[in-house]
């Protein structure tokens, strides 16, 4: 690996964490609401907490600036090292979308303009996902959807979806022989696991059968 791919890695990684950090839910509700989403139902700074706290209005918010987030940073980042700098990473373009994709959902996760504590990054690492990978993640987006249509539960569908992609990277990279898409497929399996390791609480509520079901009835909170 050359000093100039190691430079143009770094400086991703560090823009792509930085701007992941800029979480979306704290942000919104601070500037509609003047206050901290944090505060209140389950206390994690999503979109899921948005819609139950604040309503569709601030959910829908919320989405479209995650939605923009993931594609935004793995877009820079292919622009900043094959036209800026450009340089030619290894034998597969989109490496450097992946860990711009990997960076992003940290900085969301845990975020360090808001003392680490962040949100679940679902909405991120789908979007940087799609970016990258669509074939995998609109299946791993069908699993989603349909896993909470027959369940109403959110989490479950993150939680399943995650594996899906995961896996959907690994078998599709080989089929279609993707140069180092083992490599792709290890950074996607490492995102998968940010989003699950994060729903810890969600999947112990799950197995209790406690567990929150999606409602749509959001606004309860007007503060």
């Amino acid at each position: 690996m050359s000093v100039s791919q190691i430079t143009a890695i770094v400086i991703v990684a560090v823009a792509s964490y930085l701007f992941g950090s800029l979480n979306s839910a704290i942000i919104v509700c601070s500037v509609v609401k003047h206050d901290d989403i944090r505060k209140y139902g389950s206390k994690n700074a999503g979109l899921t907490n948005v819609l139950r706290v604040y309503g569709k209005g601030l959910a829908l918010a919320t989405l479209l600036c995650d939605l923009f987030k993931g594609v935004a940073a793995v877009a820079a980042s292919r622009i900043i090292v094959g036209s800026v700098l450009e340089i030619e990473f290894f034998s597969d373009k989109l490496l450097i979308g992946y860990i711009a994709g990997l960076f992003v959902v940290l900085g969301h996760v845990f975020p360090i303009f808001y003392g680490f504590k962040g949100g679940k990054g679902v909405l991120t690492s789908c979007t940087t996902m799609l970016a990258l990978d669509p074939i995998s993640m609109s299946l791993a987006l069908l699993t989603f959807i349909l896993v909470v249509a027959f369940t109403k539960y959110v989490s479950l569908g993150s939680v399943l979806g995650a594996i899906v992609n995961a896996v959907l990277t690994f078998v599709f990279g080989a089929l279609f022989k993707i140069p180092g898409f083992w490599l792709n497929g290890l950074i996607a399996t490492l995102v998968s696991a940010i989003v699950i390791i994060k729903h810890k609480s969600n999947i112990i509520r799950l197995i209790n059968k406690s567990e929150n079901k999606l409602s749509f009835k959001g606004g309860g909170h007007n503060g």
